[in-house]
């Protein structure tokens, strides 16, 4: 007995000089459980899952907005609209990333730098670049390059003024670019400049976002989706909405999104059987145009043929559809997941695209040295044939009509080969010679072929140099025109500040003539 009762002594001892909370603190705690939910949050002090709980601490009466905000700030605990957050296990914490490359993060309200003392030494570079070559458009100097005139032709250049040419050295203080020599001569032009100073200075703004190091959720693009689901190419808002692409909200965001875009978007536009060119009136399409999509489409897409991915859903599988792009440059270098969303529009085959040019490998320095030339590889192709199953990218850096002629592609099918060329410059002065041999050997495929062009007057100089040409060999496809998938950042001209275009803005479509043979009922003799 004396045992017990010295035992019960010491346990009540015990439970009496253990360390509580006061009274407050107390009542707040028990508020507290209340504002944080259901949340498993544990402070330094209790526990608030509902294991260790009781079930007497559970008030029953409602707490005001202001209490409850001090009461969550006692607790240590976040307000409610906040989501729930998890301990992070040790070792595995989350720390912040650095500054990229030691570039400083610019905000959205603080894109706006002039080309001279930006930020980034990259634009500072092209500025150094332009005060180098650019030269100053004022009337006083002598014309170094020819002007397009009111009806869109370019005339020679015309000797106006007798001051010598002068590089550009004076930025706009309105788009931070420099436009002409001296602070004169630009007040002189001021009202010809306010015609593209608001794109220019659109065009500094998006060129300092690219480099401003925050995150680019309009780069992550979706996956395949049921073909169910058909795809509407009205225009980019309908595109990428019914592609599910992520919600851009922002016109600078859309205006980077669709500078890679335009690309796969413009391809697959024109050969999709819901393309927005059809036969309809300014449908753009030609007669010529629907009997070279027809043969195409027919590939493109295939009837159901029961196949799975089992044994018994073995299939054989036609070869892939070719897409030779000629001169190709900057869409050579494009990530990869950009041309895979060409592969997602026509889920039921396989593409192959074929880049050709001697600037194919420009900005892919990381994949120099080419390989070498070998019989199994003759002219040194680069080779990536494990993107997707869909999807096999190969790259010659060498001149079309040399791998023609060595018959590297032959034959041809007008049901599996497409000929694009992006911005060629066939009528332009500084690279018609490299067409000449070409286009010829193209017209020979009877392939079709589609062109895109930086602006109006840079289409209809390649027109007017592939009727001169070859006029009478050329059926027409596809009417010039605007294209719908064209990007909707503008660039400028670093030889000429202010020279803006976009990339692919028009497109059109032509083939080698067919001559259709008819046979008639000669009577015997």
């Amino acid at each position: 007995m004396a045992t017990a009762s010295y035992t019960c002594h010491r346990c009540l001892g015990a439970l009496t000089n253990s360390p509580r909370l006061p009274t407050a603190s107390l009542k707040l705690w028990r508020t507290a459980t209340l504002g944080a939910g259901r949340r498993s949050i544990s402070t330094g002090l209790y526990n608030n899952s509902t294991a260790h709980r009781p079930s007497a601490q559970r008030p029953s009466k409602k707490v005001s907005g202001k209490r409850l905000q001090l009461i969550t700030d006692f607790a240590g605990q976040k307000p409610k609209s906040e989501p729930v957050q998890v301990r992070t296990p040790p070792g595995l914490e989350y720390t912040p990333a650095p500054e990229t490359d030691g570039r400083p993060l610019l905000l959205p309200n603080n894109l706006f730098h002039p080309f001279s003392e930006s930020p980034s030494p990259e634009i500072r570079r092209r500025a150094a670049f332009m005060k180098q070559n650019a030269w100053c458009p004022n009337h006083a100097h002598q014309q170094t390059r020819s002007v397009p005139d009111s009806n869109g032709t370019r005339s020679a250049p015309k000797p106006i003024g007798t001051a010598p040419p002068a590089h550009v050295n004076f930025e706009c203080p309105d788009c931070g670019i420099p436009v002409a020599c001296c602070e004169e001569h630009w007040a002189e032009d001021y009202e010809k400049h306010l015609e593209v100073c608001d794109t220019l200075r659109e065009i500094n703004e998006d060129d300092h976002d690219l480099r401003s190091g925050r995150f680019f959720p309009e780069f992550e693009y979706p996956g395949d989706q049921i073909e169910e689901a058909l795809v509407n190419m009205t225009n980019w808002d309908t595109f990428l909405y019914s592609r599910e692409f992520t919600a851009i909200n922002d016109e600078r965001s859309l205006r980077q999104a669709t500078r890679l875009l335009t690309y796969p978007a413009t391809i697959g536009s024109v050969l999709h059987e819901l393309s927005p060119y059809s036969l309809k009136r300014d449908g753009r399409l030609t007669n010529e145009g629907l009997k070279s999509l027809s043969a195409l489409r027919y590939t493109l897409h295939p009837a159901r043929t029961g196949g799975g991915a089992d044994i018994k859903g073995l299939r054989p599988a036609p070869p892939p559809v070719r897409i030779f792009i000629l001169g190709a440059r900057a869409e050579s270098s494009l990530p990869r997941e950009v041309w895979v969303q060409l592969t997602h529009l026509f889920p039921r085959v396989s593409f192959h695209l074929v880049f050709i040019g001697p600037e194919s490998m420009a900005n892919r320095d990381n994949e120099f040295p080419l390989p070498p030339r070998t019989p199994s590889n003759p002219f040194g192709a680069v080779v990536e044939d494990r993107i997707t199953n869909s999807l096999k990218i190969s790259t010659f850096v060498e001149y079309y009509h040399t791998l023609h002629e060595a018959g590297q592609f032959y034959p041809y099918d007008p049901y599996f080969d497409c000929f694009m060329l992006f911005h060629p410059g066939l009528g332009h002065p500084a690279s018609t010679h490299e067409w000449e041999q070409t286009i010829p050997l193209l017209l020979e495929t009877k392939v079709p072929i589609f062109v895109t062009g930086y602006t109006q007057f840079d289409m209809d100089r390649d027109i007017e140099w592939v009727n001169k040409t070859v006029g009478g060999e050329v059926d027409l496809l596809m009417t010039p025109g605007e294209n719908r998938f064209r990007s909707l950042r503008w660039d400028i001209n670093d030889l000429d500040p202010q020279d803006i275009s976009c990339g692919n803005w028009g497109i059109w479509g032509f083939r080698g003539k067919r001559y259709e043979t008819t046979q008639k009922d000669v009577p015997a003799a």
